[in-house]
């Protein structure tokens, strides 16, 4: 009978009589080893890493907040957000402040904004199935072009505007 799985701790003398006559005849395996161990295992934590729960967050709020009716600029800065790992794990207790940093660093870098610009293009083309067109430098934008440098720089000052509002609202920036 010591090869058996335990009743829980909890247990009355009733529904400890139960479940030992529902287990009687039984080998104990290995997954009641680990059933029985895993019960307290993550009590109080998420099994989801907090490195995947603040990218999620950071997500999230882009795509509630980010103005853009395309939709190809935000698959841009997802997949971006998705590879920043290193500046999200600096600002793991506050992820608002990696998609700051992330932002600043965009409009602060012409040529990262330029690169930023030239996927949102190319995810457009790729989404609506058309050419893209792509801004090219020294002349005027195409009139049709939904995402230019100028427009980028807007919408992500415009972005940067409700996470500075977001952070004057809240403690957990």
């Amino acid at each position: 009978m010591t090869n058996l799985p335990h009743p829980p701790e909890s247990a009355s003398d009733r529904d400890r009589q139960i479940f030992l006559e529902a287990i009687a005849g039984r080998e104990r395996t290995l997954a009641d080893v680990i059933g029985q161990a895993g019960g307290d295992f993550l009590k109080g934590e998420s099994p989801v890493p907090k490195l995947i729960q603040r990218k999620t967050e950071m997500k999230l709020f882009v795509n509630d907040h980010l103005k853009d009716s395309e939709g190809a600029l935000l698959l841009v800065l997802q997949y971006r957000i998705d590879e920043a790992d290193a500046l999200i794990s600096k600002h793991l207790e506050f992820p608002l402040m990696a998609l700051t940093t992330m932002l600043e660093q965009v409009l602060g870098n012409s040529a990262l904004l330029r690169e930023i610009v030239h996927q949102a293009d190319f995810r457009w083309g790729q989404i609506y199935g058309e050419r893209p067109h792509f801004e090219i430098p020294g002349k005027p934008p195409d009139p049709d072009d939904p995402y230019t440098a100028a427009s980028v720089t807007d919408q992500l000052k415009n972005l940067l505007l409700v996470i500075a509002a977001e952070k004057s609202r809240s403690q957990d920036f």
